[in-house]
């Protein structure tokens, strides 16, 4: 005689409620994603004006004689 088959995980109410909601939530966020992250949007000469602000040079700002500067 063979021992009987353990019970489906599916025949637990709270195993069926979570994979409900984790199904509801999951194409809540397709939805968003659908909606409002279609294309990104590519600035023009992005790279060439980040290249600009990272590479240039930094000025230092003048400290006037009232100002005191931390040590």
């Amino acid at each position: 005689m063979s021992p009987p088959a353990p019970p489906s995980p599916w025949r637990i109410p709270l195993v069926r409620e979570i994979a409900v909601i984790l199904l509801l939530k999951l194409a809540i966020l397709l939805v968003i994603k659908a909606l409002w992250f279609d294309a990104p949007t590519v600035p023009e000469h992005g790279s060439t004006r980040v290249g600009a602000h990272l590479l240039s040079s930094a000025q230092p700002k003048s400290l006037s004689l009232n100002e005191e500067s931390p040590r």
